[in-house]
């Protein structure tokens, strides 16, 4: 009986039911968004985290966002690998038509209502393959989205202390493994916060990036404490960058049009959907086509690069400001010393991102991606089979290791 059952052992042990060599093979993706961290801000000051991370994994040169370059489409691009047009957050505040209804991201209700988003995010593929996620703050997961919520998640508390976010994180991390996340998903609401008070080429911004890599610092000095630590992948990025702005430089929509010939607008500056009253499309088109510093477009005639404008929360009329300069409804409005929603060609609007771990090649620097190139990368890494997505493994397996 003894011999069968050594030889039982033998044979689950050959063909690959080893619980530790199937824990080895098990990968992590850990993802910190800084908010409006420009791809050249870690030129302006010394951060030797972040080059720590670029020596020890890769590095793209930029990240390329959509277009509009603002916080809520953005992350939750990165998220779902969908252009907003396709997932529907087509800016920080709209209108949906649909269910006659506005979205803010500054409006609890409307940020927990699974109903304003579209497509399938990461967190969302990976519970339903049952893989456990947390978000710290994500965008868009707070709602519960084709019925689920990450495993673990917490509701945006603003100003609330990077380093207690960083112990959360790493107290996932800590959990048994059976309860532990295999992906997590976190948020800095800074250098972005910063970038619009004070401007992206400030003392105070440089500050800022100072602080940031201390913490960047800790974080992975944290990791490294982990049994398991060779097993995490981490990726550090951003959502968009930011451009220096000057009331010198700003218009006002309403010393062109008459605000009777609009019925909705929605946005802030540099960005604007604006529903038209009936029959004045055109007369709002004309008005403002030739206006200097911003550009109009009809929904549907937008350049197609910019992957935007056929959503019906787009509206009738989509209007951005040109580089640097500011766009909004009154006078009384100040466009503060840094913006960002411009053209995602400009360079002042793209990011960073910088990755390591055992999937990621060593010492590498990369050409500019595509943010929704994201989502198929972890879902390559940690095995998930991905949803129907606009970003594509092929613009970043480059990044992997052979």
């Amino acid at each position: 009986m003894k011999r069968i059952l050594f030889l039982l052992l033998a044979i689950s042990l050959l063909f690959g039911c080893n619980p530790e060599k199937t824990k080895e093979q098990r990968q992590y993706v850990v993802m910190l968004s800084m908010d409006g961290f420009r791809w050249d801000y870690t030129e302006k000051v010394p951060t030797p985290n972040f080059d720590k991370l670029a020596a020890m994994g890769v590095k793209a040169k930029s990240l390329k966002p959509c277009f509009p370059t603002k916080t809520f489409p953005n992350h939750y691009s990165i998220a779902t690998g969908l252009y907003p047009d396709h997932h529907g957050i087509v800016l920080n505040s709209f209108f949906d038509p649909e269910s006659n209804r506005n979205f803010s991201i500054m409006d609890r209700e409307t940020v927990q209502d699974g109903s304003f988003y579209d497509g399938e995010p990461i967190w969302v593929t990976a519970e339903k393959q049952g893989i456990k996620s947390g978000s710290y703050f994500w965008v868009g997961s707070e709602a519960e989205i084709d019925g689920f919520r990450p495993t673990y998640w917490k509701t945006y508390t603003k100003d609330f202390p990077y380093k207690q976010q960083i112990d959360s994180v790493i107290s996932w991390l800590q959990k048994p493994e059976d309860y532990r996340p295999q992906l997590i998903l976190w948020y800095f609401d800074e250098p972005d916060q910063t970038g619009h008070i004070a401007g992206p080429d400030s003392q105070e911004l440089e500050s800022k990036i100072i602080e940031l890599d201390f913490l960047l610092g800790y974080f992975i000095n944290e990791i490294e404490k982990l049994p398991f630590r060779e097993q995490i992948n981490v990726i550090v990025t951003s959502d968009h960058g930011m451009s220096a702005t000057s009331e010198e430089r700003k218009i006002v929509l309403y010393d062109f049009i008459p605000n009777e010939w609009v019925i909705e607008v929605q946005g802030y500056n540099p960005n604007f959907n604006m529903k038209a009253k009936e029959g004045y499309i055109d007369s709002i088109y004309f008005a403002l086509k030739d206006v200097e510093g911003i550009t109009i477009w009809k929904t549907g005639e937008l350049p197609e690069r910019l992957q935007y404008g056929h959503h019906i929360r787009t509206l009738d009329l989509v209007v951005v400001a040109d580089s640097s300069w500011s766009v909004e409804l009154s006078h009384e409005k100040n466009v503060g010393n840094g913006a960002h929603g411009y053209d995602n060609n400009n360079r002042d609007m793209q990011t960073i991102f910088y990755a390591y771990g055992l999937a990621f090649k060593e010492n590498y620097i990369s050409e500019t991606f595509n943010n929704v190139d994201i989502y198929p990368l972890i879902c390559e890494i940690i095995k998930l089979k991905p949803a129907p997505v606009d970003g594509k493994i092929a613009n970043v397996r480059n990044l992997l290791k052979e």
